[in-house]
């Protein structure tokens, strides 16, 4: 019989220091816990947790070492009606644990309640058909990791799934395709690189279930939103094993990404838990503290506050809910080196009580933390509750997935009558939802596409939807997709077809790629990745959510289109500024007041030709209040004036010229443009011309350092210019 010490309540979970291991767990609502250690056979010992301090029970086991698989037991009342669902029958994982092992049967016995008498109390004792707790060894060769920790307006993102990013790349080893070493492999990095990817955001590694309602029709909660440990590193994802081998390769992996200078970002979900509502299974915090953990209705507490549309909500306004958050954050910045977080409908997250409220507690927290405070935070700034739509709402610590921007690109690309007011304001960091709280243009991480809806290629090749492999009968995912599939439904075989769907997917990248804010690609929209128009693919773990690394080839050109208009942000500041433009002088000039509208000519003219951004017409003259308020206007011209501008690669020393001209057509015929007069600039190079083929494309992106100029692309002042139909281009000042 192993020898059981006091042990501490601090720090919560399974903690080895080198000698023993020292367990803590917190309940209020308990009479009694039993710490359960299991051995590879799967026999269990069990050990009564007799000292507790605060609500926390603790011990610690001199002779308990990395790889031991552990639970817990609470006795307690079990009483619905009052939110209390003790059951010491039902193995639980430790919310602290640092690893898990195994995956859940759903037997029966992980059930609180017999099937089909919900009010009855099941007795079977659950271990046989739980995934268990592991402790892990704490130590790791950091090799010097140093993050990159680059600035927001710096920043590209690759939103990428552990399991799709690598699981057909045929260049990779076969054990280690979709695995935390494959993301992280040589010939990955690479082409990391070559997008010009800052960051890898990657969808949920926290361990997580695969739902017994899609694991009974053969499927999988492959997105992994489903959380049932925050502190562990999702063992379905280890080429290692699952026995806390997994929290050495994801720490691999990090140290690996950021010696080629990337930053890793984690989708996080600490909004809900796994467990479901009042029918679900009994894993962790319902058998732990029902009522602690989960909101409960006030009237009925046997029933669950449900703002995610997954069957619960976690307590964020109760002190150990927050406590646990905030380790878990810590622990994932300081102990597994990550670079920032995204929250999965993080508005929940600010509901104290029922309203959506910025000052929350959990807000509060984040701000003063010296560690959390210090890395990205990206909010999905809604949920699915009253209110719960909360974009441009966040404080001003944080960034926000700008669903606006992505509805507002989608819709002028469409050729939706919206007018281009607003699709203006998307392009230049969207002032109006974050200039007002003392926020920057980075506030505004921007997006078309991401994991949950269309990819690239199906935005352009799809009208509908086409969910029916999900089991559901085409019901489930969005209807409002925003999308145009050019003509044909679906795959076509017509050329017109695919070029226009080709300068689509140019126009959205393009657009993103030189929008100020942060920009956020989705892995495979590069390489024309197509779902078959499923936008809901959350339970397809396989081919249909999977990079087919074929299409890097097929889809060579757009690879190379995407490279280099990212080349073109990252080497001209002017595509990243650090503020908002505000259509006023950046340098000295004869004239005074900003002028609103109308033509300019001879001083005023001088005028606009010194502000930050001029908004064109065709006509080369400056916009007026009128033609912003066109609802049919679908093209418009930008010019960006690059002077002045510091580049933090040259010490602070200005760019001298780095201006450039953007002109945007929606409409589906060519638009006659006139560059502007020769205040603005003399002559200018065209660089970039979505309606191109792409060898042309790939000439002109080649071209874009300074000095490299074609004389057979220049455009003089005041020259017309014909903008394609559905075409985007750029112009760089040449003198």
């Amino acid at each position: 019989m192993s020898q059981v010490w006091p042990g501490s309540p601090y720090p919560l979970g399974a903690t080895f220091d080198g000698s023993g291991t020292n367990f803590a767990i917190f309940s209020e609502v308990a009479e009694r816990v039993e710490l359960c250690l299991f051995d590879p056979s799967g026999a269990e010992r069990r050990i009564e947790m007799r000292e507790r301090d605060a609500f926390v029970w603790h011990a610690y086991l001199p002779t308990v070492l990395p790889g031991q698989r552990y639970g817990y037991r609470v006795h307690g009342p079990h009483d619905p009606a009052q939110g209390h669902r003790c059951n010491p029958n039902k193995l639980l994982l430790d919310p602290y644990a640092k690893a898990v092992d195994g995956e859940i049967d759903w037997d029966q016995a992980v059930f609180g309640y017999n099937f089909g008498d919900p009010e009855s109390v099941n007795t079977a004792d659950s271990a046989p058909h739980m995934m268990k707790s592991v402790v892990i060894s704490p130590f790791f060769d950091w090799n010097g990791d140093r993050p990159p920790r680059r600035p927001y307006n710096e920043t590209i993102i690759y939103e990428a799934h552990v399991r799709g990013l690598t699981m057909r790349h045929e260049g990779l080893p076969e054990e280690y395709r979709g695995t935390y070493a494959g993301v992280a492999h040589p010939l990955m990095i690479d082409h990391y690189h070559r997008l010009g990817v800052t960051a890898i955001e990657l969808l949920p590694v926290h361990q997580f279930v695969h739902d017994e309602h899609l694991v009974s029709r053969n499927l999988r909660n492959y997105w992994g939103y489903n959380s049932i440990a925050f502190l562990a590193p999702h063992n379905g994802y280890s080429s290692a094993g699952g026995d806390g081998r997994q929290v050495q390769e994801f720490k691999g992996m990090v140290r690996n990404l950021h010696e080629a200078g990337i930053e890793v970002i984690l989708d996080v979900v600490y909004n809900h838990t796994a467990e479901g509502n009042h029918m679900g299974p009994m894993l962790s915090f319902r058998g732990i503290d029902n009522a602690a953990y989960y909101r409960l209705v006030d009237d009925d507490p046997q029933y669950y506050m449900d703002y995610t549309g997954t069957g619960n909500s976690m307590r964020v306004r109760h002190p150990h809910v927050l406590q646990l958050i905030m380790d878990s954050l810590r622990y994932w910045v300081t102990e597994m080196h990550v670079d920032g977080f995204r929250f999965d409908l993080a508005a929940t997250l600010a509901r104290e009580f029922y309203d959506v409220d910025r000052l929350s507690s959990f807000f509060d927290l984040v701000q003063q933390d010296p560690v959390v405070s210090q890395v990205k935070l990206i909010a999905e700034p809604w949920d699915l509750g009253e209110g719960g739509y909360q974009v441009g709402n966040f404080p001003p610590l944080w960034t926000e997935w700008n669903g606006q921007y992505r509805d507002t690109v989608r819709d002028f690309w469409r050729g939706q009558d919206h007018g281009i007011a607003e699709f203006a304001s998307r392009l230049t960091g969207s002032s109006d939802l974050y200039e007002n709280d003392g926020r920057r243009p980075y506030a505004s991480i921007n997006f078309v596409t991401a994991h949950d809806g269309f990819t690239l290629r199906d935005l352009v090749s799809y009208n509908d939807k086409h969910n029916e492999a999900n089991g559901e009968e085409n019901r489930d995912g969005s209807d409002d997709n925003r999308s145009w599939n050019c003509g044909v439904e679906g795959p076509s075989d017509n050329p017109a077809i695919n070029r226009l769907r080709n300068a689509q997917a140019r126009n959205l990248l393009a657009t993103l790629l030189l929008s100020q804010g942060v920009p956020m690609l989705v892995a495979g929209d590069e390489m024309g990745r197509t779902q078959g128009g499923n936008n809901n693919a959350y339970c397809q773990d396989g081919p249909i959510s999977w990079l087919d690394w074929s299409d890097a080839e097929r889809n060579a050109d757009l690879i190379e289109f995407t490279a280099q208009v990212a080349h073109l942000r990252r080497a001209h500041p002017v595509f990243r500024r650090r503020r908002f433009f505000q259509g006023e002088s950046i340098r000295g000039s004869a004239g005074g007041e900003d002028n609103a509208g109308g033509s300019t000519d001879g001083a005023e003219a001088v005028e606009v030709a010194a502000k930050d951004i001029v908004w064109l017409r065709p006509d080369g003259n400056e916009m007026s209040d009128t033609d912003w308020e066109s609802g049919t206007a679908r093209s418009l011209g930008c010019y960006l004036n690059g002077h002045g501008i510091p580049d933090p690669n040259t010490l602070g020393e200005a760019i001298v010229d780095d201006s450039f001209l953007l002109f945007f057509n929606a409409h589906h015929e060519p638009i006659r443009f006139l560059a502007p007069p020769a205040n603005f600039g003399t002559t200018w190079e065209i660089i970039v011309d979505t309606r191109s083929s792409s060898a042309e494309i790939a000439a002109m992106l080649g071209g874009t350092e300074l000095g490299a100029i074609d004389v057979e692309r220049l455009i003089k002042a005041e020259d017309p210019l014909e903008v394609d139909a559905r075409a985007t281009l750029v112009l760089r000042r040449v003198s």
